[in-house]
């Protein structure tokens, strides 16, 4: 190309002809409202897949206690006790005051625990573990996922003992035998009377529960003394008067829960562990007299269609 006809290509070129074209103001606001509805259709798959995980989690948490009562079972013949506050423990044990799931841990794969608690005896929930105290241990195992009360596996209403999201059922393991010198549930697997697989041996519950009067109430699993403010247990007969009442599934705070019963940790739903070490969802649909034969052993009454 000669020199005047790069000059005449230059003189006709326009500046800015080439420039790319930019977004108005209405077509951002319109990427952006579609940016909003896509978050806003993404936002709930998300949360229901975290649920979702969260009640397998659950789940594969009282399954697995589940197992270690029933290795428990078969190293005993017989269930666990809900707690050892005498120093009586099973046969062949040393002696030791602790609540039911310090009895399990060596059935769950917790073996250094429980031996760190029995270099402490009979007070475990003070033995050193790891730079710090049994009952400040994380156990994973007894803490549900979804338990909005836990932070960093304490209660939020008590940083000084690790908290569960798993209470035992006081018909079942708060019932032991009287005399001899060690202490284990009346219950086999065997010679259960309504049958193991029809009756609630473990379920969730708020681990920063209040009491009814809303002062704080965790359930602690290390405790070793008989006190309902912090023994992790639902159902005791003995004590409030809503023992027999089922599950809170709408209990929106920690506030609103009754420690008495259970509450559905996960929506619309509570998972429970039943003596054969089977896994139950339960939802609102649940009578409060189904519950209640459902959490007695030895009542002889057969579970109803709502089951």
């Amino acid at each position: 190309m000669c020199a005047s006809e790069m000059c005449h290509g230059w003189r006709g070129f326009t500046p800015g002809r080439s420039r790319a074209r930019g977004f108005t103001l209405i077509e951002l606001l319109v990427v952006i409202a579609i940016i909003a509805v896509l978050i806003g259709l993404l936002l709930p798959a998300v949360q229901k897949v975290r649920e979702a995980a969260a009640r397998m989690t659950c789940s594969n948490n009282l399954k697995q206690i589940g197992l270690g009562i029933h290795n428990y079972h078969d190293t005993t013949e017989r269930f666990p006790p809900m707690l050892s506050d005498s120093g009586q423990t099973a046969k062949g044990s040393p002696p030791y005051n602790a609540f039911f799931h310090f009895h399990i841990l060596p059935y769950i794969e917790q073996n250094a625990l429980f031996d760190a608690g029995l270099r402490n005896i009979p007070t475990v929930r003070d033995a050193a573990v790891n730079g710090n105290i049994l009952r400040r241990q994380k156990v994973k195992g007894f803490q549900c996922p979804s338990d909005s009360t836990l932070v960093d596996f304490y209660p939020d209403t008590n940083t000084d003992w690790n908290g569960t999201s798993y209470v035992c059922n006081w018909q079942v393991f708060g019932a032991v035998n009287p005399g001899g010198n060690y202490r284990t549930s009346q219950y086999r697997l065997g010679t259960m009377p309504d049958g193991a697989s029809n009756t609630i041996g473990f379920g969730e519950r708020y681990a920063g529960c209040h009491n009814s009067g809303g002062n704080s109430a965790p359930s602690l699993w290390a405790v070793d003394w008989q006190d309902q403010t912090w023994n992790p247990y639902f159902a005791n007969s003995s004590g409030a008067g809503t023992w027999n009442q089922p599950p809170q599934f709408t209990t929106p705070t920690k506030n609103d829960s009754d420690r008495a019963r259970l509450q559905g940790l996960h929506t619309g739903a509570c998972t429970v562990m039943l003596m054969d070490a089977s896994v139950r969802t339960l939802n609102a649909s649940l009578t409060q007299t189904t519950w209640q034969y459902a959490v007695s052993p030895a009542d002889g009454n057969v579970l109803g269609s709502d089951w």
